[in-house]
């Protein structure tokens, strides 16, 4: 069980690490720098996100956390959206 978890959280990271390129590559191509190249980074970013992260994004939104403690729920709750299907 815990072999799986960490193959399910190694693969969301990969794929959040080609996404963040990605955004960056495309910023580059645009010639994006500064507020409209933060801005578009964390648009690009979002939008590649995985409906689970999403949800819990949202959830750890309405919970009002923050820092450690948002990280701590959005990893657990991924996971367990990860492995419900």
């Amino acid at each position: 069980m815990k072999q799986l978890i960490v193959v399910l959280l190694s693969t969301f990271a990969v794929n959040f690490v080609y996404a963040a390129d990605d955004c960056a590559a495309k910023a580059a191509e645009k010639k994006l720098a500064g507020a409209a190249k933060t801005s578009f980074l964390k648009k690009c970013t979002a939008d590649n996100m995985s409906p689970a992260q999403a949800s819990c994004d949202a959830k750890a939104k309405e919970k009002k956390l923050a820092g450690a403690a948002k990280n701590s729920f959005v990893k657990k709750c991924v996971s367990e959206a990860e492995s419900a299907k």
